[in-house]
């Protein structure tokens, strides 16, 4: 069928004087607007929730004993929320004063590049995570009470400079995994929160290819 959608669109774009095209052109310029504005306020809501879910938790640590784990917490998230507003401000080295089909393309290379950089730190704060959680509630009068209660006084010989072995043993298990399984872990809470983004945004990237590809 000569006027198909995609006839329609690969010349359009091609043919500056055709009609078609200023409303393909907007068509696209409203895709692309939407999605990058979409995930743009959703980056945001996510790293002020890191901000304030580290603080309630510094302050409900304060007040339960667990005053360690809260702080060694709130530095962590809080240098997470640090390095991603970094990474977030090369988004603006993007030409903006290109067509929105070519900054669509640009913006979703920085993307890319964002994900394949925390991947790689996953693999240390997933892991500094559940140390800064474990340690926390060890140093706590309730972990205190807890060991002393599955080990009892009968037990010292499994206490070397008053560290349980086994719990040091298990600790360090349990970080070797989340160190080997960390960049998993980050791709399954990045396509929980952006999945319905990314999808978007890989449908819009491969109708564009396709008709440059014809």
């Amino acid at each position: 069928m000569e006027k198909s959608i995609k006839h329609i669109w690969k010349y359009g774009f091609e043919a500056e004087n055709n009609l078609i095209a200023p409303k393909i052109n907007d068509l696209y310029n409203r895709k692309s607007k939407h999605i990058v504005d979409k995930f743009m306020r959703m980056f945001k809501f996510n790293m002020w929730f890191l901000i304030i879910f580290s603080s309630l938790f510094l302050i409900y640590s304060y007040f339960n004993d667990f005053l360690l784990g809260g702080i060694l917490i709130f530095v962590l998230f809080n240098s997470l929320v640090l390095v991603n507003r970094n990474l977030f401000k090369t988004l603006r080295h993007l030409n903006t004063n290109v067509p929105s089909i070519e900054y669509i393309i640009a913006f979703n290379e920085w993307l890319n590049k964002q994900v394949t950089m925390n991947k790689k730190l996953a693999h240390y704060y997933y892991p500094l995570l559940f140390i800064s959680f474990m340690v926390g509630f060890y140093y706590s009068v309730g972990g205190q009470e807890l060991v002393n209660e599955i080990l009892g006084t009968s037990h010292q010989i499994y206490f070397i400079n008053g560290i349980p072995v086994f719990w040091a043993i298990g600790m360090a298990l349990i970080t070797g995994l989340l160190a080997v399984f960390g960049g998993a872990l980050y791709k399954l809470d990045l396509y929980l929160m952006y999945g319905h983004i990314f999808k978007k945004l890989d449908s819009l990237i491969q109708d564009i290819e396709e008709l440059k590809s014809e």
